[in-house]
């Protein structure tokens, strides 16, 4: 056949796990592009962090 163009979403609370799930993830892909974001919320005293990754990549077949 031919390759197929994909996308993968992550969202963590802590960028070290967003890191590891990239990583395992991309291992064995070629990736395309890797957009990244993070987003910051408060709650009363608390600061509320989101990091997440959209991941585009190809997959053979």
């Amino acid at each position: 056949m031919g390759d197929n163009m994909k996308v993968k979403v992550f969202d963590c609370d802590h960028e070290e796990d967003l890191e590891d799930c990239i990583n395992d993830f991309i291992s064995d892909k070629e990736v395309v592009d890797i957009k990244y974001q993070v987003s910051i919320a408060t709650s009363g005293e608390e600061q509320i962090y989101c990091f997440s990754a959209l991941i585009i990549y190809i997959t053979k077949g």
